[in-house]
């Protein structure tokens, strides 16, 4: 069995978990402006409390294709891919008017050096993603040296409460992993201050630094603007961040994006190694910016996925990476 833990987001990927492709939204967040993140949204397809595999089988179908396609790349150099389980009847039947998602697993828990940690969602559709994933939790982490724990139930919100309460909300996308520093995303659309408060007293004993990033209120999470590939070189949208790029990164190597592309997912990315990347046939100039830096780039057609507002990274959740 493979050991627990994550150094960084570019050390060697030996061990992920690959989501699966369900969901269905609420009346409430189809109309929502929490949506407008979104530059081409999927949801217009289909009607509240629809799975998209009623509203659009073919859709579905091909949605499903671009996760194996992506898989079959990962094994392909060497990777260990786990499954969440699919959700259960009774799981939907309790997410009753508010829908249900098992489509993005970096965001309900992630790996931070040796500990694991269940995240704290915002929407309300994906506040239950946890639980396709707690086979593998029982499994893999469970029997491991690892130190897991979950982020504190959020505060209820009134439902006509926009903001969704006060939290704490911590998500994966936002969490990005150099090393000793952990720079956590915070736009108002997931991740917030008492997230990111509670990660920096959960991790300071160990030596970690969480160093908070100010998102634009339309870019969902920190991975969608900032992306580390290796070290000393990241993809990124300076127009993103409110602070401009995080103090650690400043004198890195930049290959830029414009925000336009940002919300597109180009800096959404996953890089397998520091000279193995995983990137959307959308984005050929950021390829080929890598390729020029001695990075090999593998294409894997994403458009679907990317429509729900998740690329490669949204999509997988290392356990392993040293």
């Amino acid at each position: 069995m493979g050991e627990i833990h994550v150094e960084s987001e570019f050390a060697p990927l030996r061990t992920v978990v690959l989501t699966q492709s369900e969901v269905a939204f609420g009346e409430t967040m189809l109309h929502s402006r929490d949506m407008d993140f979104l530059p081409d949204p999927a949801p217009g397809r289909f009607g509240a409390g629809q799975d998209f595999r009623d509203a659009d089988p073919v859709g579905q179908r091909a949605w499903e294709k671009e996760r194996d396609a992506f898989r079959a790349v990962l094994e392909r150099h060497g990777v260990e891919v786990l499954r969440p389980r699919m959700l259960t009847a009774a799981e939907k039947a309790a997410a009753g008017g508010d829908g249900y998602a098992n489509f993005f697993v970096r965001d309900p828990f992630f790996t931070i050096g040796p500990v694991v940690v269940e995240g704290s969602l915002r929407f309300r559709h994906r506040r239950r993603e946890v639980l396709p994933v707690r086979d593998i939790m029982r499994h893999r982490v469970m029997p491991s040296a690892c130190t897991y724990v979950a982020v504190p139930m959020p505060e209820v919100a009134a439902d006509d409460d926009a903001s969704l309460g006060a939290g704490p909300f911590l998500e994966g996308g936002d969490v990005l992993v150099l090393g000793k520093t952990v720079f956590v995303g915070m736009s108002g659309l997931a991740s917030n201050a008492a997230g990111a408060e509670w990660l920096a007293k959960l991790l300071r004993p160990q030596g970690y630094t969480v160093e908070p990033v100010r998102l634009r209120p339309n870019i969902l999470h920190l991975d969608c603007a900032l992306g580390l590939v290796r070290d000393g070189l990241m993809i990124v949208c300076e127009e993103a961040l409110l602070d401009g790029i995080p103090e650690p990164l400043r004198a890195w190597d930049r290959i830029a994006v414009s925000l336009d592309e940002a919300m597109r997912l180009a800096t959404n990315g996953l890089p397998i190694s520091p000279g193995i990347y995983v990137a959307d046939p959308a984005f050929a100039t950021i390829g080929d910016a890598l390729g020029r830096r001695g990075i090999a780039v593998e294409y894997v057609d994403y458009r679907i996925s990317r429509s729900f507002g998740g690329a490669f990274r949204g999509s997988t959740q290392p356990l392993w990476r040293a």
